[in-house]
């Protein structure tokens, strides 16, 4: 098996590259994979292009306390990440039950990260190496950095540099966080003094020296009190901007703070364009191959990221407190460099499967004043209305796929990040939404408007129903004009708070004039650090501290998801009595506007939906007897049987 150019991650490469002690071991709960799209394969390679050693623990046996020894002591620091998802929506469904597989192991099985992996992990190191750093991130860490409530226990969490026995914990994708770091402890500075990097938390018993910090509400105080949860979030969600971001103190019992560092500065192109050129290997680890390699990869072998951070606002999303709202960009040359290598590739049949980010058309950052003065803290970009600020032009993103379309050994070029439609529409230029519709959709476009009640829209931080439309009729008609016939997939969510079951019926009758029933329906699932979340845990809106409709009655939820797929004879019954609770019997009948028809008392199909077919059939059985009857005696050619069709009955499409 040749490791060639891989990371150590047992003592026989420490051997065989005749290194004693490494200066850092990274401990993830994803398989190793190094590639720029894993987040420990970006840290580990930014670390060794500083001159630092890296090793690579992946997927250690929690359960096993040597297994955390397998590659020594590190000479500075253990680096921990739970993986490029957080380890609970890794595992388990919105529903709470545990998910069959595991993309990011190898062969997809499941069950190789423990539960709340980045807390697991530092207490296992913290048993082996009581004295050694340990410093935490990545996205389960960068979203659990403050106390926050937990879905999955259905309780209210301290910070996770707490839970976790870690010293430091770097939030944020931890590029330039890292390396100041690094640099630190290999200058001898003790990891309990390190309190003045940016894209950091620490913890400490003594503020005195903080300037301009904003002390939040207790941990004490917020767990009693749902309210002061929601107020501290908002200011947390406030200062998520390098330009105007505060440091934030959350205080503890026995007089310890948790202290948020204002976040590091958004990355320069240049220093994208650096980041992107490291020796990746750009495969997974070889020791997988016989278990058929790791499925994740599958989504990223042909890809490009062009952009990182999003300014799109969507109350559901956690990328304001990862990745923040200033667009980052690489440049057109390290992208097609990395596309030629794409194209090198033996597996490579002409075809890149995606070039975008967070949200694909986003290519630069939304205004000027971003630059400068950093991003509005009491105003959205494209919500509720596009900024009169906004800047929307998609003409470098366009130049961009045409120089990709260009390259010798090129077929097609998909966009399968998502499309932010309302930005879309705000460009006055329709160039790039006649050339996406024209080469870069595979038959379908996948969009999210995630529901039409404009009180539920507002909710969501999302634009109201009659832009959504408008990109329909619009989309449609460049179709119509190009000579093509592809659709669209929207993706819709049910029971976000603010749905009752009135909204919920209102989506359904939408999606019944539009001829359409989802083959898939994302249920609400409250993550860590969204606005979304704290909505669905405290009962209020943090924007405006107005309280909001919370679903978190299970059957409610089942019945709202049962709605927008009416047409499932297994929702039957669910979609039955979501109508009669929400006083929508009239939705119950024959006529063309309703969505089920009523209860046969006589037949039902295996499912409770009443089989129309098998009833009909037997009518016109009895009535052929009938005439048997009538004609007994007589000789008779068979006569063929009819089907007896209801005339309300609509054609399934």
């Amino acid at each position: 098996m040749d490791t060639t150019g891989f990371l150590p991650v047992c003592a026989e490469d420490l051997t065989e590259r005749n290194i004693k002690q490494l200066d850092f071991i990274y401990v993830t709960g994803d398989a190793y994979v190094d590639h720029p799209s894993f987040g420990h394969a970006i840290i580990a390679r930014i670390l060794e292009a500083h001159g630092y050693t890296v090793g690579i623990i992946a997927q250690p046996d929690w359960k096993d306390d040597a297994s955390i020894t397998v590659l020594g002591r590190p000479r500075l620091a253990f680096l921990i990440s739970a993986g490029n998802m957080d380890s609970m929506v890794n595992h388990y469904s919105v529903s709470k039950k545990r998910r069959a597989t595991d993309a990011y192991t190898p062969g997809g099985e499941m069950g190789k990260r423990p539960d709340h992996a980045t807390a697991v992990y530092g207490n296992l190191i913290r048993r082996t190496y009581r004295d050694v750093p340990i410093i935490i991130g990545g996205i389960e860490a960068s979203l659990r950095r403050m106390a926050h409530y937990d879905y999955w226990s259905d309780s209210f969490k301290r910070s996770i540099l707490l839970d976790s026995q870690a010293d430091l914990l770097s939030y944020g994708m931890g590029e330039r966080s890292i390396v100041e770091i690094a640099d630190a402890l290999a200058a001898g500075i003790a990891v309990s003094d390190i309190s003045f990097i940016r894209g950091t938390v620490y913890k400490t018993k003594d503020i005195s020296g903080i300037y301009e910090g904003i002390v939040l509400p207790s941990y004490e105080d917020m767990k009693q009190d749902k309210t002061h949860y929601a107020k501290s979030f908002m200011i947390q969600y406030e200062n998520t901007d390098a330009c105007t971001g505060k440091p934030l103190i959350e205080p503890y019992p026995g007089g310890l703070y948790v202290v948020q560092n204002p976040p590091q500065p958004p990355l320069t192109t240049e220093e994208m364009d650096a980041i992107y050129a490291l020796p990746y290997m750009r495969r997974c680890h070889p020791s997988y191959n016989t278990q058929g390699g790791v499925p994740a990869t599958a989504e990223i072998q042909f890809s490009l990221i062009s952009n990182r951070g999003c300014f799109g606002g969507c109350s559901f999303c956690a990328l304001t407190f990862h990745q923040g709202r200033t667009i980052q960009v690489r440049s057109h040359a390290s992208i097609l460099a990395e596309a030629r290598l794409l194209i090198q590739d033996p597996a490579f049949k002409g075809y890149i499967h995606d070039v975008g980010g967070p949200t694909a058309n986003f290519r630069h950052p939304s205004c000027e004043k971003q630059l400068t003065k950093g991003v509005c803290k009491n105003r959205q970009c494209l919500f509720p209305k596009p900024c009169p600020n906004l800047k929307a032009d998609h003409s470098d993103y366009l130049a961009l796929l045409r120089a990709l379309r260009a390259l010798p050994g090129v077929k097609k070029v998909f966009i399968r990040s998502g499309i932010r439609f309302d930005y879309l529409l705000a460009d006055p230029d329709d160039t790039f939404f006649r050339e996406l519709v024209e080469h870069h959709i595979s038959g379908q476009l996948k969009v999210a408007p995630e529901h039409i009640s404009d009180a539920v829209l507002r909710r969501l931080g999302k634009p109201e129903n009659a832009v959504y439309e408008r990109f329909v009729k619009k989309y449609k008609k460049l179709n119509e004009q190009l000579g093509k016939n592809q659709f669209l997939v929207p993706y819709l969510m049910s029971s976000h708070p603010g749905s009752t079951l009135k909204e919920a019926v209102e989506l359904a009758e939408y999606l019944r004039d539009l001829g359409y029933m989802p083959e898939q329906v994302q249920d609400f699932y409250p993550t860590p650090s969204t606005l979304s979340t704290v909505m669905y845990y405290t009962g209020l809106d943090p924007r405006d501290m107005k309280p909001v409709y919370v679903c978190r009655n299970p059957h409610e939820k089942a019945m709202q998801r049962a709605l927008i797929q009416y047409r499932n004879p297994k929702n039957y019954e669910l979609v039955r009595e979501a109508l009669i609770k929400a006083g929508r019997e009239d939705l119950i009948g024959y006529d063309k506007k309703c969505l089920i028809r009523p209860r046969n008392a006589q037949t039902r199909g295996a499912e409770g939906q009443p089989d129309e077919r098998r009833s009909n059939a037997r009518q016109a059985g009895m009535r052929q007897r009938a005439a048997n009857r009538q004609d007994s005696g007589r000789s008779q050619r068979p006569v063929k049987k009819k089907t007896i069709r209801n005339p309300h009955k609509k054609k399934q499409k």
